[in-house]
């Protein structure tokens, strides 16, 4: 498998490994892929390629932190997916630990992200609630929002983690309420 950076040609397979990824929600998480990409054209983003084929991508959009210093340059995880027949392989953990050696070897202080605890644990990702961190939302649950400290994390950066506008556009922030 190859991790790489994503290129203009890979647009369209990445679109397809979220809707497959994704099932009913690849509907709202392929086109947050693309607005983000046309949004913020710096973004980190990568792509898994086995045997020529995309089957997994993963993004890391530049967002602000609110420290009391000063507002901080940091990263959020999002989307990553990777496609159906290829889940359960190690390719999203793959992508992400690539993706995080390359923001720390960029100075990047911190990542966060909206996920699930037992997963994103395991790559060493950790409740951002007990840090001195708040979430953009009160919809994400306190679990569910976390963090990545890279070595450019200095103490004093503690606050506020504001998202980039296009989570908002996309309503792509915590959960609705069902009802």
């Amino acid at each position: 498998m190859d991790v790489r950076e994503e290129r203009q040609h890979d647009h369209d397979a990445v679109r397809d490994v979220h809707r497959r990824a994704f099932g009913d929600h690849g509907a709202v998480v392929a086109p947050l892929a693309d607005a983000l990409r046309r949004d913020d054209p710096a973004a980190l983003s990568l792509v898994a390629e086995r045997a020529g084929q995309v089957v997994g991508h993963v993004m890391f959009t530049r967002a602000l932190l609110d420290a009391p210093r000063r507002l901080v340059g940091v990263r959020v995880l999002s989307p990553v997916g990777v496609h159906p027949d290829h889940q359960r392989r190690g390719i999203g953990s793959a992508l992400i630990r690539r993706g995080l050696e390359l923001l720390d070897a960029d100075g990047v202080p911190l990542v966060f992200l909206e996920g699930d605890p037992r997963y994103y644990a395991r790559l060493g990702f950790r409740a951002g609630g007990p840090d001195g961190f708040r979430k953009p939302s009160l919809r994400i649950p306190d679990a569910a929002f976390q963090v990545f400290p890279l070595a450019a994390h200095q103490p004093w950066m503690t606050g506020t983690l504001v998202y980039p506008a296009t989570f908002w556009e996309h309503d792509c922030v915590g959960l609705r309420d069902p009802a």
